[in-house]
């Protein structure tokens, strides 16, 4: 039997998780996320760790292996660390075992990734610098329009018509969506464009990365009905043979595959001692 965590240390929250790995079966115990509203990542992410813990009644000696993923690399505890689109493709996997892709949407950026029926990437591609594909220029967006991200979603299925959005830069999208608040422009129109100008985008990265089949969004946005809705609008605009599908715990698919991984890396590391 192994016990592993997986701590995933992003841009705007801090997701924690811990398995029991034993004779190939995978068994969650505890998983946590912990947004960081300007507070110290690090400090986060040490807090909810030890909350992690508690919930599933271990003591941090008990664990076999604890990996770090996203900026969780400078925690001194950790004993290993992974790649972000490794560990997204892992539990990307493990959540929706059918998935032949991810695309990992967080507060900064985007990730198309192609990967195996073994969660190894074979491919991927990343947003741009440009933070008009991204979580947080959603939440700008949200701030704008004077709803929560929780209604983002919602909002933007209720639609009769998108409103088209800028894709280039989030400066001039942001300026056209201010341009339509003024106009008095319903807010779920505005969000159903700004969803399908990021869907597009997404979409091309998809493609480029040749992903197919299907698809599960990871990240921070994972949870936004009305983005999965464009994305699917979009790869069928494009002919393309994609269907992307949202989990209830994808945001914690960092998390999750960084304890998979780690479960893995320990298991492989005592099998050679043995021999």
């Amino acid at each position: 039997m192994t016990l592993a965590a997986g701590i995933d240390v992003g841009s705007s929250a801090v997701k924690t998780a811990i398995f029991q790995v034993e004779s190939g079966r995978e068994t969650l115990l505890a998983g946590r996320v912990e947004r960081i509203f300007r507070r110290n990542p690090l400090t986060v992410a040490e807090e909810s760790f030890s909350a992690a813990l508690q919930g599933a009644g271990l003591r941090q000696e008990e664990l076999d292996y604890i990996a770090t993923t996203g900026e969780g690399d400078m925690l001194e505890f950790r004993r290993g660390h992974f790649y972000t689109m490794t560990t997204h493709a892992r539990g990307a996997r493990y959540l929706v075992p059918q998935a032949a892709a991810t695309l990992d949407v967080g507060a900064l950026h985007a990730r198309a990734i192609h990967m195996d029926e073994r969660a190894k990437v074979l491919q991927y591609r990343m947003t741009s610098q440009c933070a008009s594909g991204s979580g947080q220029f959603l939440e700008n967006i949200a701030r704008y329009l004077g709803v929560t991200l929780e209604d983002v979603g919602p909002l933007s299925l209720e639609a009769d018509g998108p409103e088209k959005i800028s894709g280039i830069c989030a400066v001039l999208a942001e300026t056209d969506v201010i341009n339509f608040v003024s106009r008095g422009v319903p807010a779920g129109n505005i969000l159903r464009g700004v969803h399908e100008s990021m869907a597009g985008r997404y979409v091309r990265l998809l493609k480029s990365a040749n992903a197919a089949g299907m698809v599960a969004i990871t990240g921070g946005l994972s949870k936004d009905a009305g983005l999965v809705g464009a994305l699917n609008r979009a790869a069928a605009e494009q002919k393309l043979e994609l269907t992307v599908v949202a989990h209830p715990e994808a945001i914690m698919a960092g998390a999750y595959g960084a304890a998979l991984w780690g479960a893995f890396r320990h298991e492989t590391l005592l099998r050679k001692q043995i021999a």
